[in-house]
């Protein structure tokens, strides 16, 4: 199934020079877009990120397809903040 842009949100992230230049060359020697390989990091990585960093029964809802509302901004820490 093609996905449309229509359908997506734009979200930011800050990464490291050398990460932001692998992510680029491989964009650029494959001929795709950066934002492909993104969507297809988090796709591959998020399974595992909601197993290590949320409650079990959390986790359970969101594995039936059931998603928890979401919090108001500010309420979780970031962890990667500085």
């Amino acid at each position: 199934m093609k996905r449309s842009a229509d359908n997506k949100k734009v979200v930011a992230a800050r990464v490291d020079p050398q990460i932001e230049q692998r992510l680029r060359l491989l964009a650029e020697t494959t001929g795709r877009k950066q934002s492909f390989f993104l969507q297809q990091i988090i796709e591959r990585g998020i399974d595992a990120m909601e197993e290590t960093w949320l409650p079990p029964a959390t986790l359970a809802k969101i594995r039936t397809g059931d998603f928890p509302g979401l919090q108001e901004p500010g309420l979780t820490p970031d962890l990667f903040e500085e």
